[in-house]
């Protein structure tokens, strides 16, 4: 008979991607044989999925995080920009607007609290042309609605006082909008969820899983293969939610939505940044432009763009970089030819085809499919990072609600 313990009993390296170790599978990393039930479950270990397992845990449940790669946020969750969005460009009363404010307010605070470095630096959104001039006008206006603070329409003038090198007809400030360390932020995070009793089980993927009486059976591959039951699990999966969700018998296929890539490129500056704010032009179907960032360091990078792709990879190709000059030289023709090269990538986790109405985060717990204890996160993207504090606290709400 297997020995059965309470997760309190249990023991986990704090770094298992540093051991020494052949092989970091769950039952590996968790010094026991076998459960006969756990309390929750989140798979994925990136921002968001770190944020739920956190806000259930200093809630007073014991969580388990599955995470099939060697450590925290391996994906999308380490290839993105690190922006701290306002929620500017959003539907008014949509996941995205509310829980991207939300998030970032809680961001900033939570920020200044676990010492995460950030720069609150601010960003400008730039028109090149009349028609995008009157563009900043309803941006704004949608901004204001979903309770953006300070934003401000600036004339040609006032944005080049402020940023010298900008070529442009008209700008929009948004002084809410910064910069985050990422890596920080997810160790941090980490730290907190830990310290609550999380169990984080590095090279741990979900397999499958069933629907069974008093909540969900989840196979956990792996070097040391397990199964275990759960009263609640949370799939927080990004790229890889959709598929994932189809692999629990029981559940309600025909709701569940269908993934789309869309990668987003970036290419880095040779040389010092000549903004100190972000700069973005107006938006442009599928994202939010080419536009300018500048890390913690000083570095300025260009992106992203948006290309279609049909599987996960995320090699740059160089000659993208060409129609990099010809967007950024519309608001900044002091772009030297050669300055750019290429840096990284990064996918968005769509579930809308390309020409579709934009999509919002996507929350399926048992008010959608019907099954108790069970909570998928689908379409998760920009703005996530900035929303994720919040969207740990929408999910604790969801398993209070069901």
């Amino acid at each position: 008979m297997p020995e059965h313990r309470h997760l309190s009993q249990l023991r986990v390296a704090s770094e298992p991607h540093t051991e020494n170790r052949s092989d970091f599978g769950i039952a590996a990393t968790v010094r026991a044989v076998a459960y006969e039930t756990v309390d929750c479950i989140v798979v994925g270990a990136g921002v968001v999925g770190l944020a739920v397992a956190r806000a259930l845990a200093m809630a007073g449940r014991e969580v388990i995080v599955l995470e099939a790669h060697e450590t925290i946020g391996t994906e999308t969750s380490s290839r993105n920009s690190e922006i701290v969005h306002a929620g500017i460009y959003y539907p008014r009363g949509s996941n995205m607007a509310r829980l991207c404010v939300q998030g970032r307010r809680m961001l900033y605070r939570y920020c200044d609290d676990r010492g995460v470095p950030y720069n609150k630096c601010g960003k400008l959104i730039v028109a090149t042309t009349e028609t995008e001039t009157e563009t900043l006008v309803s941006i704004k206006a949608r901004a204001e609605a979903n309770g953006v603070e300070g934003m401000r329409l600036l004339d040609a003038a006032d944005a080049t006082a402020i940023e010298p090198e900008l070529s442009c007809t008209g700008a929009l400030l948004s002084p809410a909008t910064g910069i985050v360390d990422s890596h920080r932020l997810m160790v941090a995070l980490r730290s907190d969820a830990e310290a609550a009793g999380t169990i984080i089980a590095f090279h741990s993927p979900m397999e499958r899983g069933r629907v069974v009486d008093g909540g969900l059976e989840i196979d956990v591959g792996g070097g040391a293969p397990i199964t275990l039951r759960a009263h609640l699990l949370v799939t927080s999966a990004g790229l890889h939610a959709p598929e994932l969700a189809r692999r629990i018998d029981g559940a309600i296929y025909d709701t569940l939505p269908t993934a789309y890539y869309a990668k987003g490129n970036y290419f880095r500056l040779s040389g010092a940044s000549p903004f100190s704010r972000l700069i973005y032009p107006v938006p442009v179907p599928g994202g939010l432009g080419v536009h300018i960032t500048v890390d913690l360091g000083g570095q300025a990078r260009f992106g992203p763009d948006v290309e279609w792709i049909d599987e996960i990879g995320y090699a740059v190709d160089p000659s993208r970089g060409d129609g990099f000059y010809a967007a950024v030289r519309r608001y900044w023709p002091g772009l030297k030819d050669g300055a750019l090269r290429p840096d990284f990538s990064g996918i968005r986790p769509k579930i809308v085809p390309p020409g579709a109405p934009a999509q919002d985060f996507t929350f399926h717990g048992p008010k959608r499919h019907h099954i108790p204890g069970l909570i998928h996160l689908f379409g998760i993207e920009s703005p996530g990072l900035t929303a994720s504090l919040a969207i740990g606290e929408h999910v604790l709400a969801m398993t209070r609600a069901s």
